[in-house]
């Protein structure tokens, strides 16, 4: 009899859900089984046609190339720098409580902001960074950092990283107050150095919420928009676009709706698809679950 009122408790929510997310997702999936163009929904049943002229474009391809990069890189260092700066906050120094909260500011400025002061530090004529880089006698001459296709999706990474590196040492930060300092003590004085200690004891211990972390970032970065428009809406000659770019253009300034769609669920595909793979190898199943 409870556990009966139970669910019932919980069917507002699950009706709320099925109604947000669950069919949104069927049209979603019938818009991309069809040809249908924007603001007209009832298209040819093409079967999977689009999907196989996605896989088959040279332009998918390369979207695809541009947002594994962009993914892989940004997660990756994101969570070395985030463990590293997390792993020092949790250390006894002066000043740790103010270093703290400079930590949140550009992971609280929202991503709009963000996108817009790293343009302006990119600038090729008055960037704050061409001018530190010719003071230092690094560069000799002013570079476009956004316009050149080889420095561009390095140069938005970059910014994304600044943003999002303090969220994962939020979460290591976090991790860490669950450690028993007594495991910490015993390997002292078991002989452990600094190393073992973080290998056998602290890292076992903040694996599980790093790797709740990284399953995030990687999936913002899969379906990033925002910043890369923002900062070069996907140029230059296609060099910064990405995956949510190539759906937006397809969908909204082509009026492929069909495509588009078909697009982002082979994104969502290719998102669970890099998650399924970080877990396995991180033989972490059993403790998400």
């Amino acid at each position: 009899m409870l556990r009966g009122r139970s669910y019932l408790l919980l069917l507002p929510l699950c009706l709320g859900l099925l109604a947000v997310i669950g069919w949104p997702l069927v049209q979603t999936i019938w818009i991309s089984l069809t040809n249908a163009q924007l603001g007209d929904a009832s298209g040819t049943f093409l079967g999977l046609g689009n999907f196989a002229h996605a896989l088959r474009s040279r332009g998918f391809r390369h979207a695809l190339s541009v947002t594994i990069t962009f993914s892989l890189s940004t997660v990756i260092i994101e969570m070395l720098l985030g463990l590293l700066v997390g792993l020092l906050l949790d250390l006894p120094l002066k000043g740790r409580g103010i270093l703290r909260a400079l930590l949140l500011i550009p992971w609280a400025l929202p991503t709009v902001i963000n996108a817009m002061a790293w343009r302006v530090i990119y600038n090729p004529d008055f960037g704050a960074l061409n001018a530190l880089l010719s003071q230092l006698h690094v560069i000799h001459a002013y570079r476009s950092w956004l316009g050149e296709p080889g420095l561009a999706l390095t140069a938005i990474a970059a910014a994304d990283i600044w943003k999002t590196f303090p969220f994962v040492a939020l979460i290591t930060l976090a991790g860490l107050q669950n450690v028993p300092r007594e495991l910490k003590e015993a390997a002292i004085i078991d002989g452990a150095g600094a190393w073992a200690r973080f290998r056998s004891v602290i890292l076992p211990a903040i694996m599980v919420p790093l790797t709740i972390a990284a399953v995030l970032r990687v999936i913002d970065t899969i379906k990033v928009f925002d910043i890369i428009w923002i900062m070069t809406r996907g140029g230059p000659a296609n060099a910064t676009r990405s995956l949510s770019i190539m759906v937006y253009q397809q969908a909204f300034s082509y009026g492929n709706a069909g495509y588009g769609a078909a697009i982002a669920l082979l994104s969502v595909a290719i998102s669970v698809v890099l998650i399924g793979a970080y877990l396995r190898v991180a033989r972490l199943q059993p403790s998400i679950a």
